[in-house]
């Protein structure tokens, strides 16, 4: 049985409020997130993303209140990343409404956290977030990236990620840091190298600018599609994607 394509509107929150740049650089105010996962909800979002974008670079836990006031607001998933360090982060997350946790640099820093996080909460809760860079220092071709793409590491993201889902992640969110916010479409050879190496699902994220983009995205492997500015501006609905992907022959719920 085909299992349905998800679409996923992305809130990348700093300071309790949506912001959005390209690259991820010069961030720009995109509006409450209560009020924003509450429409995408109402527009049949499948799930909904919740990143604190600035938590690690400030080095400081999610802002717990808003997740709780987000996840109030909405009846479908809620995976919530940004500052996470421990399992003990992940069990507070939970307990205010989160239903999966992102995970990336501090998984980069102690590898061990996913097995931590995955023996404890199960695999289901455990998303490995992959900000990834092309560099021609890695074999792929792709680097993996941390600090909200500020640092680059020495880890090849196709290694990275088989040696995350043997720890215990449960899913990929795959950000591609140089299509991010350019609205030209997806890194649709960084997908397909993902999805030859994962044996979970992944979630395709950075560059949606048009509906026409994100049929190709499943198409190179992608099991759900990401998007931020292109719904927060109202330049596209929730329900004009998931038509388009109807369209394009792939099974939506």
């Amino acid at each position: 049985m085909s299992v349905a394509v998800r679409v996923i509107p992305c809130l990348d929150v700093a300071a309790g409020r949506v912001v959005k740049g390209v690259n991820f650089l010069n961030l720009e105010d995109q509006g409450d997130p209560v009020e924003l996962a509450a429409r995408y909800f109402e527009q049949g979002a499948d799930e909904i993303t919740f990143l604190d974008v600035t938590a690690t670079v400030d080095d400081r836990s999610t802002t717990y209140d808003v997740v709780r006031a987000t996840a109030e607001q909405v009846f479908i998933p809620l995976t919530v990343g940004g500052g996470v360090r421990s399992d003990e982060d992940v069990a507070r997350l939970l307990a205010h409404g989160a239903d999966k946790v992102g995970v990336n640099s501090a998984a980069i820093a102690r590898p061990a956290l996913l097995g931590e996080i995955a023996d404890r909460f199960g695999a289901q809760v455990l998303v490995l977030s992959l900000d990834v860079k092309r560099s021609e220092r890695t074999a792929s071709g792709f680097v993996v990236t941390t600090h909200g793409g500020r640092k680059e590491t020495d880890l090849d993201a196709l290694d990275w990620a088989r040696e995350a889902i043997e720890r215990g992640a449960g899913e990929l969110l795959v950000n591609s840091i140089d299509a991010d916010g350019t609205k030209r479409g997806f890194d649709l050879e960084l997908i397909g190298l993902m999805r030859e190496v994962s044996s979970v699902p992944v979630i395709a994220s950075g560059g949606a600018g048009a509906v026409e983009h994100f049929p190709p995205a499943i198409a190179a492997g992608a099991d759900a599609v990401l998007a931020a500015s292109v719904f927060h501006r109202s330049e596209l609905t929730v329900g004009q994607v998931k038509a388009a992907l109807t369209d394009a022959g792939a099974l939506v719920r």
